[in-house]
């Protein structure tokens, strides 16, 4: 038996153990892994660089099955590999409760899936962030450390999605030539062949955005593996289009949505098996075909030996901070930096809007902490997300920590994604809050994945003025606030933006969003405290005497209006009390006892935010007062609109007084 006859029985393998799982589990995709087996058989066996042994080595090439729907093809692969925490049992138990082979791969769940996919396109600009990344961590460290390849498997889904046209432009505006996109030219989709729904031209498509375009059988494994060595070559990111058959081999479902979207059937299997000569039972592999796999995957780990060897003859200084940056730790001056800042905060309080608070925050911080790259998609002088240290990032030089992502919120999400799965950097990126439904999908990704990224959302409601309600969010912060695992900070000062800062970059296992907004406001907190008051979520900010008749619960622009109001309730001997809330997720997450104590039993709850009610009823309960929106904004200076919208200490009082009387 030659050499490509054992190749072919190795691709073999993964299609029926595919195959296989998704009938045991009478549901899943088999098509794209039937399909895909022989391209995905050259990569691993021929040219990506792995580690079966050590997963997380930080210089193996990164592979993304943006078509997460097709699983199993990446199952099969670690199993067969030799990744030892994919069993055979595990490939059987494919979807079940519990079980590691989830229906769509989950980042965390096991080794080797570097991302969760499965939201079509996502995957290809996470790929496009792991690409940035290691030209970014290449300039810094130099290639003896990093020098890798990001691989991404796509389908025709993947290709439609708005997100992948983000993606491809702004990698081929970056020439980010160690990028490979395998494209599974099927021309199927779940509602038929591709033709009844799109007609693009993929390869003038791709070129036009800066793309080397080539094309294979994708069927033809020496033929894969010409074309990926010639990929490897290229100056520009490369899109090689692998025309396949959706479910090889299946005699009646192959080359047609039947074989997409659910299992083949007994009959259908069986028929396959005869088909194409596999003579084993399910979940069977053959001695010669397992150990040929086993060795491939010790084979790509050569690299890692020689890494290892280049990594210890590296300047100790150099390994020990690309050690600190892969493992995610803050540098040690970070903690000393920031109590300095809040007390030069305390010594000169300052009046401004808290998108400038975050500027000033990020000075710091970018200077504390080097591996935060930072980025707008095109509101840079709005988001005042650029700082003295974060130079711009350009395709002839990744020397630089700022990221202009253009007019492309989704792909900024997703590809951040990208870069905190990479490792080694800490990214955040800006846009107004109204626009973070843009990139909803890959926020709640961030979330999902438990990835340390941070959206900085300014213009954080009717605050904004003149651009009026296409610009005004009122309902986002509520929907932002549903997302879990996602915190949503909205701080009311200069102190507590820095606060709401050093949590962002502390909470390594949550994505965080900073609405932060355009207006000045007056600073409350003008005493330096070495607690961070907003890690509590909600704290009194502003206590009375006694007992309160009153609790004013208040976030970001809000809580000046509620300090206000306190001192015009006093005025008519009415004692309130004023809760800062800057985030709902971090009260949640305090002890009952402190929750309980700063709800208080006050005989009035208010509750004020300029955007809608949704969520505020956990402070203030459904007959509290709450002052905000409950629709739409409009365009006009903001003193004004919050005047005709009645976020004001004066409506605060008339209700107050009236509800007491």
């Amino acid at each position: 038996m030659n050499n490509m006859d054992k190749q072919t029985r190795m691709a073999h393998a993964i299609r029926f153990l595919s195959m296989d799982a998704v009938e045991k589990a009478n549901s899943g995709h088999p098509g794209l892994p039937m399909g895909a087996a022989d391209i995905v058989t050259v990569l691993f066996t021929k040219f990506m660089k792995f580690d079966p042994t050590s997963p997380k080595w930080a210089d193996r090439d990164r592979f993304v099955l943006s078509g997460g729907h097709g699983s199993m093809l990446l199952y099969s692969l670690l199993h067969l590999l030799g990744f030892e925490d994919i069993t055979i049992e595990d490939l059987a138990n494919f979807r079940q409760l519990g079980s590691k082979t989830a229906g769509h791969p989950e980042y965390g769940h096991v080794n080797g899936v570097e991302t969760t996919t499965g939201p079509l396109g996502q995957g290809i600009a996470n790929a496009v962030g792991m690409a940035i990344t290691e030209k970014l961590l290449s300039a810094k460290f130099g290639s003896d450390l990093v020098d890798h390849r990001t691989y991404v498997i796509a389908g025709d889904g993947c290709l439609m999605e708005g997100i992948s046209q983000e993606a491809i432009a702004l990698a081929g505006h970056l020439k980010l030539n160690k990028l490979i996109l395998l494209w599974d030219d099927n021309n199927i989709t779940i509602d038929g062949n591709v033709s009844v729904s799109d007609s693009t031209d993929q390869h003038m498509r791709f070129k036009a955005s800066g793309w080397n375009t080539l094309s294979v059988d994708g069927h033809d494994q020496e033929a894969i593996a010409a074309v990926i060595e010639e990929a490897q070559k290229s100056d520009k990111p490369t899109m090689i289009a692998c025309k396949t058959v959706i479910g090889y081999g299946a005699p009646t479902k192959g080359g047609t949505n039947k074989a997409h979207g659910a299992p083949l059937g007994a009959e259908e299997i069986a028929a396959t098996r005869k088909a194409l000569g596999w003579e084993y039972e399910p979940f069977e592999v053959p001695s010669d075909i397992l150990d040929a796999w086993r060795i491939a995957g010790l084979n790509a780990a050569q690299g890692h030996k020689e890494w290892q060897k280049r990594f210890e003859a590296a300047d100790p200084e150099l390994r020990a901070e690309f050690d600190r940056r892969m493992r995610g730790d803050l540098p040690a001056g970070f903690d000393e930096a920031m109590a300095d800042y809040k007390k030069s905060l305390a010594a000169e309080p300052k009046n401004v809007a808290t998108r400038k608070a975050s500027e000033m925050a990020l000075t710091v911080i970018n200077e504390a902490v080097p591996e935060t790259i930072g980025g707008s998609a095109d509101l840079t002088g709005s988001n005042n997300t650029k700082t003295p240290a974060t130079v711009s990032i350009t395709a002839e030089d990744f020397s630089g920590r700022y990221m202009n992502w253009g007019i492309r919120e989704h792909v900024m999400g997703a590809a951040m994604n990208g870069m905190a799965l990479h490792g080694g950097v800490i990214p955040y990126g800006g846009t107004f809050l109204v626009f973070a439904d843009y990139m909803r999908g890959a926020m709640r990704l961030s979330a999902l994945m438990e990835q340390r990224v941070i959206y900085v959302l300014t213009h954080d409601s009717i605050g904004l003025g003149e651009d009026g309600p296409t610009h005004q969010p009122v309902e986002t912060l509520a929907s932002l606030r549903a997302i879990p695992n996602l915190l949503v900070f909205r701080p009311s000062d200069a102190m507590e933006t820095a606060e709401c800062w050093e949590l962002a970059l502390k909470s390594s296992n949550n994505p965080s969003a900073l609405a932060l907004t355009r207006q000045g406001l007056t600073p409350y907190r003008t005493e330096y405290s070495e607690e961070n008051y907003c890690a509590r979520g909600a704290y009194v900010l502003s206590d009375c005497e006694g007992e309160a008749d009153a609790s004013i619960f208040a976030s970001g622009s809000e809580v000046e209006i509620a300090m206000a109001a306190q001192s015009a309730l006093a005025e008519q001997d009415i004692k309130a009390r004023v809760i800062s809330v800057p985030c709902f997720e971090l009260f949640e997450a305090q002890s009952e006892e402190y929750k309980k104590e700063i709800i208080g039993d006050a005989k009035v709850n208010v509750g004020i935010e300029a955007a809608l009610r949704m969520g505020w009823d956990r402070f203030i309960g459904s007959d509290g007062i709450f002052v905000g929106m409950n629709g739409f904004g409009a365009s006009g200076p903001y003193k004004a609109l919050y005047e005709k919208f009645g976020i004001t200490a004066d409506n605060i009082v008339a209700q107050v007084a009236e509800r007491l009387k």
